[in-house]
């Protein structure tokens, strides 16, 4: 029972991840985020439950293979995480 709990708090707490980082994704990527966590809610407790946070979302693209057609469709249009920008003053 903990599990799917765990899975679901993880896909709640991405956002806050992205949000960290300097006023939080754009409206598209929180749209698109909360379209993965719809699509892949079965797929999530399937295969990533005992992942946290962004791992949630490195587990669902590591088992695309074997995740539904419609998490595929939702991971297909989640953008990808852009590196951080080189640091300043030099």
């Amino acid at each position: 029972m903990k599990r799917p709990l765990i899975a679901a708090a993880a896909l709640l707490a991405a956002p806050l991840a992205f949000a960290q980082e300097g006023g939080g994704p754009p409206p598209e990527v929180m749209a698109a985020i909360q379209a993965v966590r719809t699509a892949c809610a079965n797929d999530t407790k399937q295969y990533c439950s005992d992942k946290q946070g962004r791992e949630v979302f490195q587990c669902l693209r590591a088992n695309s293979d074997k995740v539904s057609s419609g998490c595929k469709d939702a991971l297909a249009k989640l953008p990808a995480r852009r590196p951080p920008p080189p640091p300043s003053g030099q």
